[in-house]
């Protein structure tokens, strides 16, 4: 029987991994135990983690979606079913047409040889670098006046007449021209990042592939696209937690039919009163499809890492 010994390790170590843990998990406990709370135990400090817990906060937040009308509530003002459905359709459509674009991108950067192929490369990078702050002012004006189609026109008619709206059919307002911004803000990063899995494929494999007569997109989705899934999983994180969590350009180009949930929670304070346990729940709510998502995509990376692996 081997004998399995252990190395001592310095109690700062132990000390440090504690205070990481308690950064990291503190405030998601918080946030939990909070909206169970009401307003005024939150305001106030008192009770800790020991408090009368109640469901009101969620019955607020969920009230548009809920089988019942809750008791404490006259009004129904928060529309939480409606912008949760909009994250949803933003984030996947987002994150799927980025990675579509992103592997043959990053495929075609690595493999293909052609004048300044190594500068494309950098700018793709290095537009990533650009706050989006920055794209703003110039992405509002263009969606607004630029990218329009006139309602005297027919097909701008057509559209109107089929989807609704009184003026000019534009991309501001439209759950498509948020989620072209989403995808053109993520792209760069995810060719970079593809770009670093696609050079360790060997190209032996891709030959081999063409000599049994496989064309070029039978080698690309049935060779590569499977050896590179840890990268896409990876890049499908990034993605769909960049979409779903963006506040700054959904709340310039979205309106009340496409308003997100990070839209909804900064709209449900104001300079009067702020229902803290409301903003809590929400958060809550908020974090559900981030965490399914990566604990999904998590197990496509482990997946992929050991689909090679050969018992010895």
């Amino acid at each position: 029987m081997a004998d399995t010994t252990y190395e001592k390790q310095n109690p700062a170590f132990y000390a440090l991994i504690a205070a990481l843990i308690f950064m990291s998990v503190g405030p998601v406990v918080l946030m939990f135990s909070n909206s169970f709370k009401l307003d005024i135990d939150i305001i106030s400090g008192a009770g800790g983690l020991l408090f009368l817990p109640t469901i009101q906060n969620y019955e607020t937040a969920l009230c548009d979606i809920l089988w019942y009308e809750p008791e404490h509530l006259e009004f129904c003002a928060i529309r939480f079913g409606g912008a949760f459905i909009n994250s949803i359709i933003i984030a996947l459509i987002s994150t799927f047409l980025t990675l579509v674009i992103g592997c043959m991108a990053a495929y075609a950067l690595v493999r293909f040889k052609f004048m300044g192929r190594d500068t494309v490369s950098f700018s793709t990078l290095a537009v990533r670098m650009v706050p989006p702050a920055v794209l703003l002012v110039p992405v509002f004006g263009l969606w607004n006046n630029a990218f329009c189609l006139d309602r005297s026109s027919m097909l701008g008619e057509l559209i109107r007449d089929t989807f609704g709206g009184r003026g000019d059919v534009c991309l501001a307002g439209t759950h498509s021209g948020i989620i072209l911004i989403y995808v053109a803000m993520n792209l760069p990063f995810v060719i970079w990042i593809l770009q670093s899995f696609i050079v360790q494929v060997p190209q032996s494999l891709e030959e081999a592939a063409r000599v049994d007569g496989a064309g070029p997109f039978q080698v690309f989705f049935m060779v590569v696209l499977p050896l590179i899934k840890p990268g896409l999983a990876a890049a499908a994180i990034f993605t769909f937690r960049i979409a779903w969590n963006e506040y700054l350009l959904a709340s310039a180009l979205a309106d009340r039919d496409t308003m997100t949930v990070p839209i909804l929670i900064v709209n449900n304070t104001s300079e009067v009163s702020i229902e803290w346990g409301v903003i809590m729940a929400t958060g809550m709510l908020l974090a559900i499809p981030p965490i399914i998502f990566t604990l999904f995509a998590s197990r496509q990376i482990i997946t992929g890492m050991t689909a090679g692996a050969v018992k010895g």
